[in-house]
Formats: C-alpha cells, structure tokens, sequence
C-alpha cells in the first residue's frame, strides 16, 4: 500500500460513512409522510422475511399519510404487523381488505425533542465513526513511515490530506443533520 492508496482507501469508506448517514436520517421521522420512512420494515411472508419494498408498493397520496398495495393481498396482515410493531416509527396502520393506510399523525412539541434527540444520537455515532476511521488511516500511514516506505514529510501531507477529508465530511454531516432538525421543528 502506498501513500495514494491510504488516502484513497480513507476517502472511500469517508464517502460511505456519510451516505449511511444520510440514509439513516431518512428514516427518522417529519411530520410529513415520505415513503422511504418505511425503508427498514422487514416483513415475515411465506416463511421468510423481506424488505417491506419487495412485498408492496408504497405511495405518498396525501402529505399525511403513506399508502401501501401489496402485490399479494395474503401477506396484508404480516405488513400490519410488521408496521405496528416497529416502536420507532409508531404509526398504527388500517387496512381495506386491499390497501393499508399508514395515517402520519402530527408530532407533538415533546415528540419533535425525541425526534431530535434520536437525531443528535445518530449525529454523535456518524462522528464517532468518522473519527474511527481518521484514526485507522493514520495508523496505515504510521506503518508506511515504519517501514520506510514514505519519509517524515510524506508523512505529515498524508496527516494533513486526512485532516482536510475529515473536515469536509464532518461538515456535510452537521449540514444534513441541522436541515433535518430544521425539518422536524417545522410545523
């Protein structure tokens, strides 16, 4: 490994690490209905489970409420369930008999502080990984410089490279997390 791929390697699982984050804080919720809240349903259907999307289509009629059809009316209770059962989301689910309707109730001011909570939570751990992963590409850089495969300058570019990576990701990071806290705090 050379000093390239260090940073490299560095920036690539940086990239990832912010997507995750962005995917996780789709979930969370808004007062507003999007489809992708539903993103971590996993559903118990014909003796295995699967992801909510593979067993249904998800709509967003209304901006408060999410529609769902399943593409087989037998698996309607297993979604229900699935639904009900996921105690971060908490929405209560009704169905037709062909449709589920997934009614978005509106937050409270004590629920949009959880929320919120939950969302600071998700921000520190996103940071405690990005640190993680600055630490982990030092530490190749540090082997590189014991094995005399870069100099001491070399060195301190690669230190100084991570760094400015670093930065711009945790900067994209508390952007995210601020627009989706200013999200939740709209009424």
């Amino acid at each position: 490994m050379d000093q390239n791929q260090v940073i490299d390697n560095f920036q690539d699982k940086m990239g990832k690490a912010v997507d995750h984050f962005s995917n996780e804080i789709k979930k969370i919720r808004t007062g507003r209905a999007h489809a992708s809240m539903l993103d971590g349903i996993i559903v118990e259907v014909y003796g295995s489970t699967m992801p909510l999307i593979s067993v249904a289509t998800i709509t967003v009629p209304e901006p408060q409420l999410i529609q769902i059809s399943p593409f087989d009316p037998t698996t309607m209770q297993s979604i229900v369930s699935a639904i009900r059962d996921n105690q971060t989301l908490g929405l209560n689910p009704t169905d037709d008999g062909r449709i589920i309707r997934v009614p978005i109730p509106a937050l409270s001011s004590e629920r949009r502080q959880q929320i919120v909570k939950q969302l600071k939570e998700k921000l520190e751990d996103s940071l405690v990984n990005l640190r993680n992963l600055r630490h982990e590409a030092l530490k190749s850089a540090d082997k590189l410089k014991a094995d005399k495969a870069i100099s001491e300058d070399d060195y301190k570019r690669i230190e100084k490279k991570i760094d400015e990576i670093m930065n711009i990701k945790k900067i994209d990071i508390d952007k995210m997390s601020k627009i989706k806290e200013q999200d939740i705090m709209t009424l």
